[in-house]
């Protein structure tokens, strides 16, 4: 396959979709799950996704990261495939509690007060992870100027993004993988 897009599509199909019977983060079950991670996680893959990712990213923005686990291996992969092209982007995590030993605090890694942030996630349906992360980003100082992630299943983040005000990208909806969205559009 020539087309990059296609390509990772391909590659998400056969990878990271599963179908069966799963209970989701929510408490609610799919017929279909993504573990998205077996994309992003796979070397032939790796670059597809930081790629896609970069496509996305505003001028603007300094620093890439999000919630862990989800948002990590996009985070780190999309900002050392951007170092190898001249584009200096500063990678960090969002702890899901904030650490009350060493330096402390809910951010592990390069976030600095000041950055512009891309908020990032493999997979979302509700969109809480990226919200959650873009609030911690805010407390450190930072300013969300997009999240995006990698399949939205939900079809209702952009919403609740603009609710907030913040803008939602994400490289692939459920349709573009066969599945209608969970909640909804």
């Amino acid at each position: 396959m020539s087309d990059p897009r296609e390509t990772l599509r391909a590659h998400l199909l056969e990878h990271s979709v599963r179908r069966g019977q799963f209970v989701l983060k929510s408490g609610r079950t799919s017929d279909w799950f993504i573990d998205a991670k077996q994309t992003v996680c796979r070397p032939e893959a790796m670059v597809l996704v930081a790629d896609a990712v970069l496509s996305l990213v505003p001028p603007e923005a300094t620093a890439i990261g999000g919630l862990t686990m989800g948002a990590d291996p996009v985070a780190f992969v999309t900002a050392a495939v951007a170092a190898t092209r001249g584009r200096r982007l500063r990678a960090f995590s969002v702890r899901k509690e904030a650490k009350d030993h060493g330096a402390g605090g809910r951010i592990a890694g390069a976030l600095e007060p000041g950055d512009r942030v891309v908020v990032t996630e493999d997979t979302v349906t509700r969109g809480t992870s990226l919200l959650e992360a873009a609030e911690a980003v805010r407390a450190a100082g930072a300013e969300p100027v997009l999240l995006v992630a990698l399949v939205d299943r939900g079809g209702t983040v952009g919403r609740l993004a603009a609710e907030a005000g913040l803008r939602f990208e994400a490289l692939f909806g459920a349709p573009d993988l066969g599945f209608p969205y969970e909640l909804g559009s």
